[in-house]
């Protein structure tokens, strides 16, 4: 778990109304009413998350703390209770299965981004040339992607593998992540040749320190949804609702963007 909060009040304090006044930004509410939300986020929104959440308590005075993992865990940690106000998901099926099991808040549940996927090796020029052709050298080399059953990104990268005709012959060289962020690993450390990953993981690299990617065509899969939704747990968390209004702001969903998603339709 990874704590946004500070230690004595006092210089946390200092440090939120400073930073807004470097960015330009005046204080929402009383720091009296500041307040913290729990947020469960799907791991490929995990950095753009620790970005946004400093812009967020410098605009409000509210923290976050945060929890991540894959979409399919955290959707399990919650239905077992676990004490989270907002769910950041990677898929919209999730949040919708607690709206209709009556555990959010009515009216909450919004999509915050769309996410896209990247086959990506950490090889220059390894896959630069195209998807089927770079799928075409893997030879005996291992391919990793996050584990359908729980990842979303997992979904598109198998729909991408089937629809380019590689899902089939290419089952006795798959690794499976419980995450994109253990995909990323994989790949990384050379234990797959390549492998399906977020756009977004790549966002900030150095250049050159990239490696190679092949950007996805978005009609090699099912558009990746990324729906949020408050939580029962949230009744009343001033934190909780600023944090959605947030998200939604113009300019919020333009440095999403930039992490490399793309912005909701709705």
């Amino acid at each position: 778990m990874i704590r946004l909060t500070a230690g004595p009040r006092e210089p946390f304090l200092s440090l939120v109304f400073g930073a807004a006044v470097a960015l330009g930004f005046t204080m929402g509410p009383s720091t009296a009413a500041a307040a913290e939300a729990t947020v469960a986020v799907a791991t490929n929104f995990l950095v753009p998350l620790r970005s946004l959440s400093e812009e967020f308590a410098a605009r409000t005075g509210h923290s976050l703390r945060i929890s991540s993992g894959s979409t399919g865990q955290l959707y399990a940690q919650i239905t077992n209770g676990a004490p989270y106000d907002v769910f950041l998901s990677a898929d919209a099926a999730r949040p919708r299965r607690l709206e209709e099991a009556g555990a959010t808040l009515p009216g909450t549940r919004r999509t915050y981004a769309l996410g896209r996927i990247v086959l990506w090796s950490a090889e220059p020029d390894r896959v630069s040339a195209g998807g089927a052709r770079a799928l075409r050298t893997l030879g005996d080399g291992k391919i990793a992607i996050a584990n359908p059953e729980v990842a979303p990104y997992g979904v598109a990268s198998q729909e991408a593998l089937e629809r380019l005709g590689f899902w089939e012959p290419f089952q006795d060289r798959l690794v499976r992540g419980i995450n994109v962020a253990q995909v990323f690993q994989f790949i990384g450390t050379g234990n797959a040749a390549m492998g399906f990953i977020a756009m977004s993981q790549l966002a900030g690299r150095p250049k050159g320190g990239e490696g190679s990617i092949w950007i996805v065509p978005p009609d090699l899969h099912d558009p990746i949804r990324q729906d949020m939704v408050l939580l029962e747990r949230a009744e009343g968390n001033e934190a909780a609702f600023a944090f959605l209004d947030f998200l939604a702001s113009p300019e919020v969903l333009a440095r999403i963007e930039s992490f490399g998603y793309s912005a909701p339709t709705n």
